[in-house]
């Protein structure tokens, strides 16, 4: 993504996957839950939806990769898998 492509998202802890190409998903979540930490938001909440599963992957390989992360699982409320769940460690 250049910054011709660059979106302003507000830092509220709900990143919404619907809008973005899945080939942006990866970089999208680094990028925002750096911004997080920033913030000092620590509990965070990726919708990526059902479907067949393909964001779902997309966004638990690239918290996998994340040293920040404290822990992160499928939310257990009404969006059922549709929704990742994530808590960061604080800024050191």
């Amino acid at each position: 993504m250049d910054i011709e492509d660059s979106i302003d998202l507000p830092i509220d802890g709900v990143l919404d996957l619907h809008t973005f190409r899945p080939s942006d998903a990866a970089e999208l979540v680094q990028d925002y839950l750096d911004e997080c930490r920033r913030a000092e938001v620590l509990d965070v909440r990726i919708i990526h939806g059902k479907g067949v599963g393909t964001l779902r992957r997309i966004v638990h390989a690239a918290l996998e990769k994340r040293d920040d992360v404290a822990e992160y699982g499928l939310a257990g409320d009404g969006s059922s898998w549709g929704a990742t769940l994530v808590r960061l460690l604080p800024p050191d």
